[in-house]
This record gives C-alpha cells, sequence and structure tokens, in this order.
C-alpha cells in the first residue's frame, strides 16, 4: 500500500542539472531571497545595514521588489500595513543590534493586530553566538530574547542549508491564524559566504486552516436560533479570515444587531438596519449588549477597546469564536470555539435555523438615537464636521490608516469604513508614528488606489523621514495632519485628570513648508475647505500633505 506521505516528487531532468551546476557567485544572502521568491513573496521592506549586506547584495540578482524606508520601525508599519491589505507574509529585511531593535515597536503593533509580517535580521558572525562579550559590532548577549515576547515565533539559522527551512516555517507560522510577527536571524557569515547549494525552487509553506469542532457549532447555532435577543460583536478576525460576506448572510438569518470593534471596522455594513455601528465606548451601547440573552463574538477578545475599558458585564451566555486560544474566555466566560472565524461563520450557515425578529431594527435605531443624542448634547460640532468631511473626500474603497490623535479616536467609532479591509490604524499597540509609513505599505501593495494617512502633529513627527521615501517611489499617499500644537490626547486627559498637562506641548515646523523641502506639494486647510482641499490631493497623483490646524475635543467618556 502506497500513503500519501510515501510519494516523492522526482526532479525532472532540467531541475536535476540545474542542481548539479547552480550559477556562480551566489552567496547566503541569495539564499534568502531565493526561498522568499519561492514561497511567492514580490515585495520586501527594510533598511541595510552592515551585517545583513549580504541579503542586500543578492536582492540585484532577484526578482522581488524592494521598499526602502527611512527608519526600521517604519519600514515594520510598511510591512504592517502590505500584509494586512495583501493578507501575505511580508518580508521586512533588518540589521543586527540597534537596526533589530528599532523595529520592535512596529512589530508589536503587528501582534496585537494579527499583521503577518516575516522579519529577517542578520546577526554577529556564528563565532560569536552563545552570550560570550566578543565586542563584535551591533553584538547582543541575547538578540533573540528582545523578540521573543514580541513576535509568534523566533528562527536561528546557523548554516546556509538551514535557511530555506527556517523561512519556509516562518512564513507558515506567520500566516497561520491567527496571523502575526515572526522573528528569522542569520548570522554576517552565513549570508556573505560563498555557496554551492543548488538554487532553491518552489517551497509549500501552506498553513493549516483551523476549523471548529462541530459540537460546538452545533450548540451554537441552537443558542442563536432560540435566543430571544441575540447580539453579535465582529472583530478584526473576521476581516483578516474575509468573512464579512457570511457575517452578514447570518446576522439576517437570526436577525441579530452587530457592533463592530475598531480593529474590526469595515466588517458589517454602517447603515444596515441591524447594524449598531462601532460606538463601543458609548454606554447605550454597552447596555444593549449587555441586556442580549445570546452574544455571538467573532474575531475579538473583548480587550479593553472593545469592552467600553473592561466595563462591559454580560448577563447573558457568550460565544466566542477566536482564532487566538490564547483569547478565548480571557476576559469572560464563554462557549469558547478555537477557529478562523471564516470557518466557524461557515459551520453556523449550515447548522443554524432561521430565526424572524421584526422588532430588532427599531432597538438598533433607538440605540443609535440615543448615542446621537448624547454627542449632541456636548458641543461637538467641529469634531463631527472634521469626520464627515474625511469621509465625504476619501474614496468608497481608498484604504485609510489613522495614528493615535484625537481625530482618529473620533474615526474609531464614528468613521463609515464603507468596505472590508479599508480603515486601519495602530489601536492595537497603541504606538505613535503608525499611519504615514503605513500608507506608503498600502501603497506598495495596491497602487490602484489613492491612499490616505492621518496623523497629529506629535505623531508626525515621527514619521517625516519618510516624506523623502514617498517622492522617491512616487507613492499616491495623501497625508492630513491635525495640528494642534502637541499631543492633544494627553493634554486632554492630564487636564481631565490633574487639572494641568505637563510635557505636551511641542515645537513643530512648519508642515507645508517641509512636505515643499521634500519636493511634496503641501496645503493649509482649514475646516470649511478640508472637504475640497483632501479630495484635490487624493485625486492627484503622487504624495501630497493636507495640514489642518484644529483643536479638537473628544466626546465626554462613560466608563468612569
Amino acid at each position: 500500500m502506497t500513503h500519501d506521505h510515501d510519494l516523492v516528487l522526482r526532479p525532472t531532468a532540467a531541475q536535476t542539472e540545474a542542481a548539479l551546476n547552480p550559477p556562480p557567485g551566489r552567496i547566503g544572502g541569495d539564499l534568502v531571497v531565493e526561498s522568499l521568491t519561492g514561497l511567492g513573496a514580490t515585495t520586501v521592506f527594510g533598511l541595510p545595514g552592515q551585517h545583513a549586506l549580504g541579503m542586500f547584495d543578492a536582492l540585484r540578482r532577484s526578482g522581488l521588489r524592494y521598499v526602502g524606508l527611512r527608519v526600521e520601525n517604519n519600514a515594520g508599519f510598511a510591512a504592517d500595513a502590505y500584509g494586512r491589505i495583501t493578507g501575505e507574509a511580508a518580508p521586512l529585511l533588518l540589521s543586527t543590534g540597534p537596526g533589530a531593535l528599532m523595529s520592535l515597536a512596529a512589530l508589536q503593533e503587528a501582534a496585537a493586530a494579527s499583521a503577518p509580517v516575516l522579519a529577517i535580521g542578520s546577526q554577529i558572525p556564528v563565532a560569536g553566538l552563545g552570550g560570550g562579550r566578543h565586542g563584535y559590532l551591533h553584538e547582543l548577549r541575547d538578540q533573540q530574547a528582545s523578540f521573543r515576547d514580541v513576535v509568534k515565533s523566533v528562527h536561528t539559522v546557523r548554516t546556509q542549508s538551514q535557511i530555506p527551512s527556517a523561512i519556509a516555517a516562518a512564513w507558515r507560522s506567520a500566516l497561520t491564524a491567527p496571523h502575526g510577527p515572526v522573528w528569522v536571524e542569520i548570522p554576517q557569515d552565513v549570508l556573505l559566504a560563498e555557496t554551492t547549494l543548488p538554487v532553491v525552487t518552489a517551497m509549500d509553506a501552506t498553513p493549516d486552516e483551523i476549523a471548529p469542532r462541530p459540537e460546538l457549532t452545533a450548540l451554537a447555532a441552537h443558542l442563536l436560533a432560540n435566543a430571544e435577543r441575540p447580539v453579535i460583536i465582529a472583530g478584526g478576525g473576521v476581516i483578516r479570515s474575509d468573512a464579512s460576506g457570511k457575517l452578514l448572510a447570518l446576522a439576517e438569518r437570526i436577525t441579530a444587531p452587530v457592533v463592530t470593534t475598531f480593529g474590526g471596522k469595515g466588517a458589517f455594513p454602517w447603515t444596515h438596519p441591524l447594524s449598531l455601528q462601532s460606538w463601543l465606548e458609548d454606554r447605550h451601547t454597552t447596555d444593549f449588549l449587555e441586556d442580549a440573552d445570546v452574544l455571538l463574538v467573532v474575531g475579538s477578545g473583548l480587550g479593553e477597546l472593545s469592552s467600553n475599558y473592561h466595563t462591559f458585564a454580560p448577563r447573558g451566555r457568550v460565544i466566542q469564536i477566536e482564532a487566538d486560544a490564547g483569547k478565548l474566555e480571557s476576559n469572560h466566560p464563554a462557549l469558547g470555539i478555537h477557529a478562523d472565524a471564516r470557518l466557524a461563520l461557515q459551520a453556523l450557515l449550515e447548522t443554524v435555523a432561521v430565526r424572524e425578529d421584526a422588532g430588532a431594527p427599531e432597538r438598533v435605531r433607538g440605540v443609535l438615537d440615543k448615542v446621537r443624542s448624547r454627542l449632541a448634547a456636548q458641543d461637538l460640532a467641529l469634531e463631527q464636521q472634521v469626520v464627515a468631511s474625511v469621509r465625504e473626500a476619501l474614496p468608497a474603497r481608498a484604504p485609510s490608516f489613522w495614528d493615535m490623535t484625537i481625530l482618529a479616536y473620533w474615526a474609531w467609532s464614528a468613521f463609515d469604513a464603507r468596505h472590508p479591509n479599508t480603515m486601519h490604524s495602530a489601536q492595537g499597540a497603541g504606538g505613535l508614528g503608525y499611519a504615514f509609513p503605513a500608507a506608503l505599505g498600502a501603497a506598495a501593495a495596491d497602487p490602484t488606489r489613492p491612499v490616505l494617512a492621518v496623523s497629529g502633529d506629535g505623531g508626525a513627527m515621527y514619521s517625516l523621514a519618510e516624506l523623502a521615501t514617498a517622492k522617491q517611489y512616487g507613492y499616491d499617499v495623501t497625508w492630513l495632519i491635525v495640528d494642534d500644537g502637541g499631543y492633544g490626547i494627553l493634554r486632554e486627559y492630564m487636564t481631565d485628570a490633574f487639572g494641568a498637562a505637563t510635557a505636551t506641548e511641542l515645537a513643530r515646523p512648519d508642515f507645508v513648508a517641509l512636505a515643499e523641502s521634500f519636493g511634496v506639494p503641501g496645503t493649509l486647510t482649514s475646516p470649511e475647505t478640508l472637504t475640497q482641499d483632501l479630495a484635490e490631493a487624493l485625486k492627484t497623483p503622487g504624495p501630497s500633505v493636507v495640514v489642518l490646524p484644529a483643536l479638537l475635543r473628544m466626546f465626554e467618556p462613560t466608563h468612569l
């Protein structure tokens, strides 16, 4: 009897000839780029450094497109966005020590947001590994240790023959649900040494899908079909698994209202009669969710932001579908179903009975009316006008990337993403400087659509160097900078908590003049002209900067 695992693909005559006579002049770095090409990569991000030059030299002998940014952290943000937009693993090439460590904040965001980033860093020569203090340039006692708490998996190479397998294993890890960043490190001398190994050809590193257990989906379907007040919370896992269509079908099958988390923006149609939109920081929404007798949570761990800062206390039965086993029941007891959101929703669609509820749309309208009334009592016309202006100017399918700034905090709740996988922010890890380099990564992923980046003046200072990158590659990215003279949200937090703000006020450049010094058009706008100025910048090819001087305020919190 022959089993599948007994079958070995025999090389063709041409493959045998190529293996016996590999092209001359190849080094270990060639094995890296050949492995990436064999796995299906087309684009790599990064920044060269002395120990990593073997990889970068090999790029010129490959068909890979290289996108170089000016700061490693920004290169990581660009790779993160490329992974979010394409669903592919985004290679990130880094050097040893300082170069590698500069990427950590970006990799933390990729981990929190489940973005597939394949970071490949160099190392000191093999002889220096092991923690000895040899005094090599960039030497760390244990470089892996800095990454182990951030990434999904760590892969170390010590010989050239280990390179293809290590990169394939990392690729599979990055793309196994939940997606995430991974770390591969290769010593300098391994990258630089000549190699006689055959050229790496196509490799299979297809990740296994996480299917739900049928007895769990059968119970979940029974609970939902027989619920009196079912509600669905849709998180980022719905977006990443491309399950928005299945979510819509299920919600309509059981007539269940749906609220999306900030990471799940666009997972459910904003104006649908069953859409509670994204007002998770509003107590009216929290109360409605708590009143559900069956709550289906798909692709969310119900973390701090998704639970109105952990004030949400469900009273009904919770069903949680989550690809990250560590998030199952991490905040609330539930019927935990460890599965990819798309596969679990499909199983429910095949099992659940139709449930009619003519009153559900009216209850949804009642919640949204209460939300609007609460906002109307707070004198927030400027903030709502700015959100509306951005939405009007941005083409429906154009992706947007938002930094940690007051306008983004508004957008989490109030912005209609219109389509899945078009609105992204740094709310996973909460670091500054995400929006503009991430937008560059999205432009590299899909040059057919304009991309919007939104920052405050404080966050913009993290990314100014990438204006040179935008100009160099001609990316169609418009950068909206809301200039309020400091760290606006921290100013507001400190004033509310302590009566005064400290260390929040910033000297900053003339952003329009600065953009123009890079050869990037800049526009000074106002709330009254924002829609027109932003729309004009977005429809004009190439990078542009639009600066809006405005002091925005947050709506009052409901969790305190």
